[in-house]
């Protein structure tokens, strides 16, 4: 795996049941590295702090992978690496391969998984469509957000390169069927409650 593009939001006001929003999801590719903070992207704009950044997403990465398949679906978007909100646009992630709780070092910077993105209503009106959210989660290829453990500088064409690795373990892809599944796979469940790397309110919704 390695780093295609490193991108930055502009800030962007939307409108949402009449009312101004604003949002860091409009992400465009920049030519110089960006550094990975331990609470967020430095001059990364986030709109809403409560949900976005933070110690357990301090950090997005998407897959180029799966740009061709929502370009089929929207092809009348403005196409580009970011498009999806991604800090790092990953040539190569496979969500069935990389595991929750991973450590991974790409550039100066030393990144844990943590848990895959759930997509909310700014997704919706980037897209043009609310209908966005339940097509991507039925796709089941989210993207992950990761801790940032040791700050640093990342730049395009950086390799990720695995660190460490938990011995019980759930892939990305697992814990997001896991998330919005209605009945869920008990030894799975079991993993994801017990693993160091989610944050507590993640594992305090799916203990419920």
């Amino acid at each position: 795996m390695y780093v295609q593009s490193t991108n930055i939001a502009i800030p962007k006001t939307i409108s949402w049941h009449d009312k101004p929003v604003e949002t860091g999801i409009y992400k465009i590719p920049t030519p110089k590295a960006i550094y990975l903070g331990k609470t967020g992207v430095k001059n990364d704009f986030i709109g809403d702090t409560k949900v976005h950044g933070g110690t357990h997403k301090a950090c997005y990465l998407f897959s180029t992978d799966h740009y061709p398949y929502w370009k089929k679906l929207y092809p009348d978007l403005d196409w580009n690496w970011g498009l999806f909100g991604e800090n790092l646009t990953i040539n190569g992630l496979n969500e069935t391969q990389v595991m929750v709780g991973a450590i991974y070092k790409v550039g100066n910077a030393l990144i844990q998984i943590t848990q895959p993105r759930e997509p909310c209503f700014k997704f919706g009106v980037k897209f043009g469509s609310q209908d966005i959210i339940s097509k991507f989660i039925a796709h089941g290829f989210p993207g992950t957000y990761a801790k940032v453990l040791e700050e640093g500088y990342v730049e395009t064409n950086a390799t990720l390169k695995l660190v460490d690795e938990p011995d019980r373990s759930l892939s990305v892809k697992q814990l997001f069927q896991l998330i919005f599944s209605r009945n869920k796979n008990a030894d799975l469940l079991d993993i994801a409650i017990n693993n160091d790397a989610l944050p507590s309110k993640l594992k305090t919704i799916l203990s419920r």
